[in-house]
């Protein structure tokens, strides 16, 4: 099992990056796993970018929600998970605490290293910045910085991309 753990700040890079590294590796045998969900029209915009950014050979599977489902059913040996992010927020907003998500993302962690193969988990760096002034931002902060760590713990290779760099952490 090959875990790749991207992280960085907003319009760092990461998921350029993360693109390349999974069409060295694996070509056009990659799955995109896209947790973002569309609630406005300048988020629509922001997917359909990132639609077109990828090869068309690549399958996509759009699941903001059941990552695990997805990982398991993904038909090629290499997956690109993006976000973590994104996956942490629309569990917490859907009504979890952070308990289950973390189960959750060891739940993922154990079924990549079962199914094998190549996974690709990009995510955002939220530990830089300031505190968040209310309670949901500051959990959601929280939240995503342990599952960053459980993530980055299990990686093989670790990046932090800034402004379009790629440092290598591990």
């Amino acid at each position: 099992m090959t875990l790749i753990f991207v992280t960085g700040g907003a319009r760092s890079g990461k998921s350029g990056f993360a693109e390349r590294q999974a069409h060295e590796r694996a070509g056009n045998s990659v799955t995109y796993l896209a947790t973002a969900q569309a609630f406005d029209a300048e988020m629509d915009e922001r997917i359909a970018r990132h639609r077109t950014d990828r090869p068309a050979e690549w399958r996509t599977v759009e699941e903001p929600l059941d990552v695990l489902a997805a990982l398991h059913a993904a038909p090629t040996p290499a997956v690109l998970l993006d976000c973590l992010s994104l996956w942490v927020s629309n569990l917490l907003l859907s009504g979890l605490d952070e308990a289950p998500i973390l189960a959750r993302a060891e739940a993922v962690l154990h079924a990549q290293a079962v199914r094998g193969g190549l996974l690709i988990a990009v995510t955002n760096e939220v530990g830089s910045g300031i505190v968040p002034d209310n309670a949901l931002a500051r959990s959601y902060r929280d939240i995503l910085g342990r599952v960053n760590q459980q993530f980055a713990a299990a990686s093989a290779e670790a990046y932090l991309l800034a402004s379009g760099l790629p440092l290598r952490l591990k």
